[in-house]
């Protein structure tokens, strides 16, 4: 697939996640964690792929993840959960945005940091890193999830 038409569908699919999140949506298992594991696999499949990554490379790349996990963790502790028709719903809030911001920043540094340090942009798949932060967001809404004993809410379709 074309790398920018690739580029673009992950663009609109994130910019439809955070407006849906923004309006306030149903904390589903399956719709928090899917997607950044799909991100994730993308952006480690175009790792794989391509040539002259070296340790240096990865052990960048593995630092960034790291950190962009933790960065989105932070935020989603920023959501907002509440119960809504028995079921835990969530909602960004400003502080959400503020701290993606800051995220933003922290992560253009660290890449432009990495790259001074000898990594070579083509061993930062865009995907692996909002994949990433995803995940960290998903973690932090799934654990608080958990603690408030609120149910998650049902799937809404059947996968089979």
């Amino acid at each position: 697939m074309n790398g920018w038409l690739l580029t673009a569908l992950i663009l609109a699919g994130v910019i439809a996640v955070i407006i849906k999140r923004l309006r306030g949506e149903a904390v589903n298992a399956r719709e928090l964690f899917v997607p950044p594991a799909v991100l994730i696999a993308i952006g480690v499949f175009t790792l794989a792929r391509t040539e002259g990554v070296t340790g240096t490379d990865i052990t960048w790349t593995t630092a960034g993840a790291l950190l962009g996990g933790a960065l989105g963790a932070l935020r989603g502790a920023t959501v907002q959960l509440s119960t809504r028709d028995g079921v835990l719903w969530q909602r960004y809030t400003g502080r959400t945005f503020l701290v993606a911001l800051l995220s933003l920043l922290a992560m253009a540094g660290f890449g432009l940091l990495a790259a001074r340090m000898g990594m070579h942009e083509y061993a930062r798949p865009v995907q692996l890193a909002i994949g990433v932060s995803f995940l960290g967001e998903a973690l932090a809404i799934g654990r608080r999830g958990l603690a408030s004993g609120t149910p998650f809410a049902p799937e809404r379709r059947k996968v089979w």
